[in-house]
């Protein structure tokens, strides 16, 4: 009788917990839905090569649609007093210009207006990036370490960004020698093969670095990026374009400051986000906030390419759970008319009669469902 008082006496405390835990409600800060429609610029002033710069709005952490482009927008790079050179918009919120005539011993600054408002940003130099000394990698223990290394003879530059764009060949896990068009099969040919891809990745993280504590110019082996040893960009080809950008030290302490913004939040113990402080106004309401930085430099370039063959022969990215199926003849419109799945080859018999036909789904056979079978001009 003991053991049984002590358990109705902890299912009345366990239905207490339960009855307290229903009536907790979310709580959502009203902070989250203030006014929040700010402009938001997005690029740099190519002096060597094609402009783009993109254009659109702050929402509310709440809100869940699509980001907020600006369009049909006037935009202008001018220089202080001189020229004006427009940029066209090429897409929703994007705007371009070919290599622009700018002479580096004059400023400029980006002209912008929208939704009948007018933005400037404040008239900055043109930074000469210097060239990219290497891109190397190395096999550490976890992955591909991506390293760039950079020098200044002049001491001038001091402050350096970097960004890259990733491409990587990989493979189907069924090689597709045949196709079903109009319920027939027919052999592919070399150029219907879909079993070798290439996809594509920019980088999104804020790479920076600085040489003002050292007595030279000089940025050596910067890691700039690893590629786990697990990952299917390394089955078979990978490249790294590096892009180099010279930064004065105000773009510098801007992009330092997001970099900790974006990169630095965690609990509520944690230091409250830098406040950006950009160099782009509101010239029609100076009080109002606008997000960005505009610098103006040359680029460098370097791209290199790695190998599964160099890479540890223990690295090997997780293979998908592909099984193939076996379609008897008379089967195969009901197994392949949707389009889900995708035959692999004919099936016979020893005399060599056919019998059926191999296949699999889409994903297991057509490489581009993540990616495309044209290869890039720059591969080697």
């Amino acid at each position: 009788m003991r053991f049984h008082k002590i358990s109705l006496k902890t299912a009345f405390y366990l239905l207490c917990l339960l009855f307290l835990a229903g009536c907790e409600e979310p709580y959502t800060p009203k902070v989250l839905e203030s006014s929040n429609n700010f402009l938001v610029v997005s690029g740099f002033i190519n002096s060597n090569g094609p402009t783009t710069i993109q254009l659109s709005r702050t929402q509310n952490l709440s809100e869940t649609s699509a980001h907020l482009k600006v369009t049909n927008a006037t935009v202008a790079v001018e220089e202080e007093n001189g020229e004006k050179f427009p940029l066209l918009e090429t897409s929703a919120g994007t705007y371009s210009s070919n290599t622009l005539n700018l002479n580096p011993t004059r400023k400029y600054r980006l002209y912008i207006k929208a939704a009948g408002k007018e933005y400037a940003s404040d008239y900055v130099v043109v930074q000469m990036t210097p060239a990219i000394d290497a891109v190397t990698w190395e096999a550490a223990s976890d992955g591909l370490q991506i390293k760039v290394s950079t020098h200044d003879a002049q001491n001038n530059t001091r402050y350096y960004r970097w960004e890259y764009e990733e491409t990587w060949e990989y493979q189907a896990f069924y090689h597709s020698v045949i196709e079903y068009v109009n319920k027939e099969f027919i052999d592919r040919t070399p150029d219907r093969m879909i079993n070798l891809c290439y996809r594509f990745n920019n980088s999104t993280s804020i790479q920076i670095s600085n040489t003002v504590k050292l007595s030279q110019d000089v940025v050596s082996n910067f890691l700039l990026v690893k590629v786990p040893a697990n990952s299917d960009k390394l089955d078979r080809k990978y490249s790294i374009l590096v892009k180099q950008y010279a930064q004065t030290k105000e773009s510098y302490e801007y992009w330092e400051a997001l970099k900790k913004n974006t990169e630095s939040l965690g609990s509520l113990f944690d230091p409250l986000p830098t406040q950006l402080t950009g160099n782009i106004q509101c010239l029609t309401t100076p009080s109002e906030p606008v997000i960005g930085f505009i610098s103006i430099s040359s680029v460098t370039e370097q791209r290199i390419f790695v190998t599964n063959a160099e890479l540890p022969g223990k690295w090997r990215s997780p293979s998908p759970y592909c099984t193939f199926d076996t379609v008897r003849v008379g089967k195969e419109a009901e197994y392949f008319s949707s389009g889900s799945n995708v035959p692999i080859d004919r099936i016979y018999s020893n005399n060599m009669t056919l019998i059926g036909y191999a296949g699999a789904s889409k994903p297991c056979v057509d490489c581009r469902v993540l990616g495309t079978t044209t290869k890039p001009t720059y591969w080697e």
